[in-house]
């Protein structure tokens, strides 16, 4: 593993093993037991997006791993005002040890991975999330135990959470089931990757079948960063693809719900179903940390 570019780069061993340690990492916080990996690194933080999580627990990552963090807002960059990723790539790698980007376009991470020489994270882009999903698989294993045997249902925009999940789930053993109305599906080489999982995915626009028995239920805005002109016709188009009662009694009674936040309130999801899985939301979110701090230490060690 040279970089983290989408879900697809990792196989269930990769996967497995970064939350192992992610486990590890996030008990030694917990007891105050140092863990100083990366000494003397710098990671550079591209934000062409806007950020709580991805900013606050990458920063504080790598404070605790004993490293150094810049924050690079595209304000701060040339790459803002034109210069080709090719050559900030080749710039940066003269300097830093590994960047994380949070941007648009998915070409930009992966041109920055291939004309660069040091490890590059993807923060999210408009195709996928890849750390969030692993955060997401850590706080699953924690509640559930194991992977294997259990559903995964997500509910609303196919988007790159969607996209990630679909991918994450299917590769750790999980059954994945998504609802999105037509025209809001997930990319199509997502839906391709799916097909080979042959009886393990199923892609529906009915809520209520995809939460069937589901142990695990996710969902997002429906309006994601930059789509914000969008909202209404959004808001029209996913009437009816919220995580509420009566999809909770449609999926397993223990099931469990999990958001990658920002949560819209009666949009997605309601505010009852969201406070009385607050724990396990505020877990997720949590473990963004310690998932991100276990892929630094993997890829920049």
């Amino acid at each position: 593993m040279k970089h983290l570019l989408k879900m697809s780069d990792l196989s269930k061993a990769d996967i497995i093993d970064i939350l192992n340690l992610a486990d590890q990492l996030k008990y030694e916080l917990a007891h105050n037991i140092p863990h100083r990996h990366l000494e003397g690194k710098t990671l550079g933080m591209i934000f062409q997006k806007s950020s709580t999580r991805t900013r606050v627990s990458f920063e504080t990552g790598m404070y605790q791993l004993g490293g150094n963090a810049l924050f690079l807002s595209s304000r701060d960059l040339q790459i803002g005002r034109g210069e080709p990723v090719q050559d900030t790539a080749r710039v940066l790698s003269r300097y830093l040890d590994g960047i994380m980007i949070r941007t648009f376009a998915q070409q930009e991470v992966e041109d920055l991975a291939g004309y660069g020489n040091i490890p590059i994270i993807n923060g999210l882009t408009d195709y996928c999330h890849p750390c969030q999903v692993l955060a997401d698989l850590m706080t699953i294993r924690e509640y559930k135990g194991q992977f294997e045997g259990l559903k995964m249902c997500y509910i609303g925009d196919g988007n790159n959470m969607a996209n990630s999940l679909i991918v994450g789930g299917l590769t750790v053993g999980m059954d994945v089931a998504v609802a999105c109305p037509e025209g809001y599906r997930p990319d199509s080489s997502v839906i391709k990757f799916a097909e080979g999982y042959e009886g393990k995915f199923t892609l529906t626009d009915k809520p209520l079948e995809a939460a069937a028995n589901a142990d695990v239920l996710f969902t997002d805005v429906w309006a994601s960063m930059g789509q914000e002109g969008e909202a209404e016709l959004r808001r029209k188009a996913f009437a009816g693809y919220q995580i509420n009662d009566e999809i909770m009694a449609a999926a397993k009674r223990d099931a469990m719900v999990q958001h990658c936040l920002p949560a819209h309130r009666e949009e997605e999801i309601t505010a009852k179903v969201f406070e009385a899985h607050a724990d396990e939301i505020f877990d997720e979110a949590e473990n963004r940390l310690h998932a991100q701090k276990a892929v630094m230490v993997k890829l920049m060690k």
